[in-house]
């Protein structure tokens, strides 16, 4: 379970999951696990319930988080026991805009990984392993940015919104 669930300025609220009324801000924390990319990542999406988001814009969200957590799981913290994730979500007049950190390993040369060209014809069985994700974040977000800051890592990137509905 994530273990800590938190909005900008309160305490743990466990799988409560809401942007904070009066900031529109959101925050997660939670253990560098698969089960718990899987239950904070449902935990997110019930915070941004509220904000009416087409079925396009949850999916886009959805895919984006899973593949950005995944990857922190898997490569970030590949070689440690524990880690911690923590995930903001700050509601803009456009977007959403993410931040994820971690302190797990940097990205090698400390640098996002390159946009790569898969040809995509011929059989699926003949398609090349992984580097898809990296290409689907790409593809999905905006202002897109890494960096690492003494032992911590920090990506930032954006998701734009239809309109500006909020209930």
């Amino acid at each position: 379970m994530a273990k800590a669930l938190c909005f900008m300025g309160q305490a743990d609220q466990r799988h409560k999951s809401a942007l904070s009324p009066t900031t529109d801000e959101m925050k997660l924390v939670f253990p560098a696990r698969p089960m718990a990319v899987r239950q904070a990542l449902q935990a997110s999406m019930t915070g941004l319930a509220r904000l009416n988001l087409t079925v396009d814009e949850q999916g886009i969200i959805e895919i984006v988080l899973a593949e950005v957590l995944n990857n922190v799981v898997e490569h970030a913290y590949a070689h440690h026991k524990k880690g911690v994730i923590e995930l903001r979500v700050k509601r803009m007049s456009d977007s959403l805009n993410f931040t994820v950190l971690d302190d797990g390993v940097p990205f090698p040369k400390g640098n996002l990984p390159a946009h790569p060209s898969h040809t995509l014809a011929g059989p699926v069985e003949d398609l090349p392993e992984g580097g898809f994700g990296w290409s689907l974040i790409r593809d999905l977000t905006k202002d897109l940015h890494y960096v690492r800051s003494d032992v911590r890592n920090r990506l930032d990137f954006s998701i734009a919104l239809a309109d500006t509905r909020i209930s």
